[in-house]
């Protein structure tokens, strides 16, 4: 018997065939064998009637938005595939970015109180040989899930909403004037709406549509567990890695006080290859690492909650689906760094922006694949993550030096923290603003030479060539940002389809450029 059977056995729940369920689909996106049935379908015929302004299909973080869309009077009906409720495990977010929640009035400042399980601080980045880097009120507040999803539905059926449990999506067909969408629950089964929104997450059958099979450019892989039985300690960790490559990656961690007990997470970033490691292979590694990692034997831990998922990221992000009426958003959209979980946290970033701009889009009926193309637009910032994230992994036949990649971030936090707060915090949030990379380039550039000259064939010329127009586009966004903001009091003067476009191009800008920060 493994150590992950043997843990797994003794967690609530069927938590080794869940993990072994996650672990076929991690599987069948390696071999490239998912089905992709046509979720989108044409017809010409205009339809009579409309029952909704939105659908939204996916409820766990559909709620935010759809919450926020309702509250500002629009119909909207909301498709959840089981029953509506947040998981035990909290979500981990920053203070400020919670602020969005008060601005679209979707929760007083009490009911964000209430809706806090855990805050905690400081933060940790950890590395061998390298003394530690310590930040405060950066992922230090741990939400619980239940309570918000709960708060969050009550406030959206009180503000007309309405919402559909055990309604599984099935088709969309879009008509000229609308969509038609089927559910697989036989008794609410129809759902004539003007606008529809995907937030069925990463494995939504519309996205593998669009995407055409394409398998993902690279994958976060990610297991950890909950447990009770270590001593108390009221830190976190944001990033901490203690091993030498294994298994052709690099092992990171993360660790944060949680309500009843304590989080731990191992995460690392790989491609597809079909020769990689499947969850199950990671999570015995976890165990076996965990003890060093929290100096505690794994007897000494009462293991309340496993966790387990991997992420797939696409450069291709965020997806453009070439469809009339049809928005991803969320994990569905890509529109979150591939350094990142993706999750609440890109959610919470991009709602006030979402809400304001589907609110525009239905009042201008820009509802066409080219207007609605402009609410996820290309963000320079999220494009130039990609060489950091190529350059925290290594192909499946690449041959590095064990150490390479921990020395390289060492050395580049290390410049970081010298460079201070302004620079640090904003990244470790997975906001990349252009004065704050340069500066952290030119420093690591001349103080570490060696270990950037390594770089090079490790991530590859190709690669660091289309790094450089991204990089370029971050300065060019970050010079044009501010022109968003002058041109603010002309356009209330146009008609409100040219409004639409404007506003969307300035918010591309500020967001491009981390301007939102």
């Amino acid at each position: 018997m493994s150590l992950t059977e043997q843990i797994l056995s003794q967690v609530p729940g069927d938590a080794l065939g869940g993990l072994r369920k996650v672990d076929r689909l991690w599987e069948n996106l390696k071999q490239n064998t998912a089905p992709t049935a046509a979720a989108v379908n044409h017809s010409q015929q205009p339809l009579e009637t409309l029952d909704f302004d939105i659908v939204i299909s996916g409820g766990t973080l559909g709620i935010l938005i759809g919450t926020a869309l309702a509250v500002r009077g629009w119909r909207v009906a909301l498709l959840e595939r089981g029953i509506l409720r947040g998981r035990e495990q909290e979500w981990n977010i920053s203070r400020k970015e919670l602020d969005a929640f008060l601005e679209l009035k979707l929760l007083t400042a009490a009911e964000i109180d209430k809706a806090i399980a855990t805050e905690y601080n400081p933060a940790r980045i950890s590395f061998t040989n390298t003394p530690d880097i310590w930040v405060r009120d950066v992922l230090n507040i741990g939400i619980d899930p239940v309570y918000l999803l709960e708060t969050l539905k009550q406030k959206f059926i009180q503000s007309g909403g309405k919402l559909f449990e055990n309604t599984p999506f099935k088709t969309a067909t879009i008509h000229p004037n609308g969509v038609i969408v089927e559910s697989e629950n036989t008794e609410n089964n129809l759902f004539k709406t003007r606008l529809l929104l995907d937030a069925m997450g990463h494995f939504s059958p519309i996205v593998r549509q669009a995407r055409q099979g394409k398998k993902p450019d690279a994958v976060c892989l990610v297991v950890g567990s909950c447990a009770q039985g270590y001593p108390k300690n009221e830190t976190g960790d944001i990033f901490a890695s203690f091993t030498p490559m294994q298994n052709q990656c690099q092992y990171f961690w993360e660790a944060f006080p949680a309500r009843d007990g304590r989080t731990t997470y191992l995460f690392t970033y790989i491609d597809a290859d079909t020769e990689r490691f499947s969850l199950e292979t990671l999570f015995e590694d976890y165990l076996r690492l965990l003890p060093q990692y929290q100096n505690i034997e794994l007897e000494q831990l009462k293991f309340r909650r496993a966790l387990y998922g991997f992420f797939p990221c696409y450069r291709q992000s965020p997806l453009k689906t070439g469809w009339n009426r049809i928005l991803p958003v969320g994990d569905s959209s890509g529109s979150q760094s591939p350094l990142s979980f993706g999750g609440f946290g890109a959610m919470v970033r991009h709602l006030k922006r979402l809400t304001l701009g589907i609110d525009e889009a239905l009042t201008s009926e820009s509802l066409d694949k080219n207007s609605l193309a402009l609410l996820q637009p290309y963000q320079p910032n999220l494009s130039v993550t990609w060489l950091f994230q190529r350059s925290m992994s290594a192909a499946m036949n690449q041959k590095l030096d064990p150490d390479q990649i921990n020395q390289l971030l060492a050395a580049v936090f290390q410049v970081m923290e010298e460079l201070g707060e302004p620079v640090l915090k904003p990244f470790l949030q997975d906001i990349v603003l252009f004065p704050a990379l340069s500066k952290t380039l030119f420093k690591t550039a001349i103080s570490h030479p060696g270990l950037v000259m390594k770089i090079i064939p490790q991530v590859g010329i190709a690669n660091l060539l289309d790094w450089m127009v991204h990089y370029v586009n971050l300065g060019i966004y970050t010079g044009l940002q501010p022109l968003g903001k002058a041109v603010e009091s002309q356009v209330k003067k146009l008609a409100p389809e040219q409004q639409y476009y404007i506003h969307r191009l300035a918010e591309a800008w500020q967001y491009g450029a981390g301007g939102d920060y």
